[in-house]
């Protein structure tokens, strides 16, 4: 039999996200999936917040560390079996770079190459109550429209509970304006929502495999 394939793709401003992408690629690898870590695209060219030095040199910071990590194709799409997804939130909806990658699915979406595969979301915001669920349900709207099945943490697991934890639509983190400020919580969170990402996936495809 084939191994699932999950890709983790994701937009991260200051590194939040990104910490909570490199979490759920490595227990995504953990649980025996075969993982791609992929970015989308920069769209901001020169600072992301003008005037205030102090966001612009840690968004500067933070692209210039992931400056490795590949950006994400429609090939990464089609390759996979299941996709975690990971933006900020901007008033409760995906960040622009994350929207636009999504924009450009249209070619594969006409050959239904996304229908059937499983889809889960993950997102940071600087405040409490930022528009964290609303910015994964807004991303659900383009999953139902491919046919994919989507697959949400849920209150499934113990650390769920956890006073950081709780949104059952998707692992979320509070950053406070703060470069990578990611509670060891959430990070266990997105842990268990990519080993239940991955099994659902497995169920999938070895249930595929099996009826061929």
């Amino acid at each position: 039999m084939s191994t699932t394939k999950l890709a983790v793709i994701y937009y991260s401003s200051q590194g939040n996200v990104h910490k909570l992408a490199a979490a759920a690629a490595a227990a995504g690898e953990k649980a025996g999936a075969e993982v791609r870590l992929r970015r989308t695209a920069e769209l901001t060219t020169d600072s992301i917040v003008p005037g205030n030095d102090t966001w612009n040199q840690v968004w500067a910071d933070h692209l210039e560390s992931v400056k490795d990590i590949p950006e994400a194709t429609l090939d990464d799409l089609a390759w996979a079996d299941a996709v975690m997804w990971g933006t900020s939130g901007r008033y409760g909806l995906p960040a622009a770079s994350l929207k636009q990658f999504i924009d450009l699915t249209l070619p594969l979406h006409m050959k239904r190459g996304l229908v059937n595969k499983v889809m889960s979301s993950f997102t940071s915001t600087a405040t409490l109550h930022g528009g964290q669920e609303s910015t994964i349900l807004a991303l659900n709207n383009a999953f139902y429209h491919w046919g994919a099945l989507i697959v949400p943490p849920g209150v499934a697991d113990d650390i769920q509970l956890a006073p950081t934890n709780g949104n059952p639509y998707g692992v979320s983190s509070v950053s406070l304006n703060q470069g990578g400020n990611v509670d060891d919580d959430n990070l266990a969170a997105i842990e268990y929502q990519a080993r239940r990402t991955v099994e659902i996936a497995d169920l999938l495809r070895r249930g595929r495999e099996t009826l061929r």
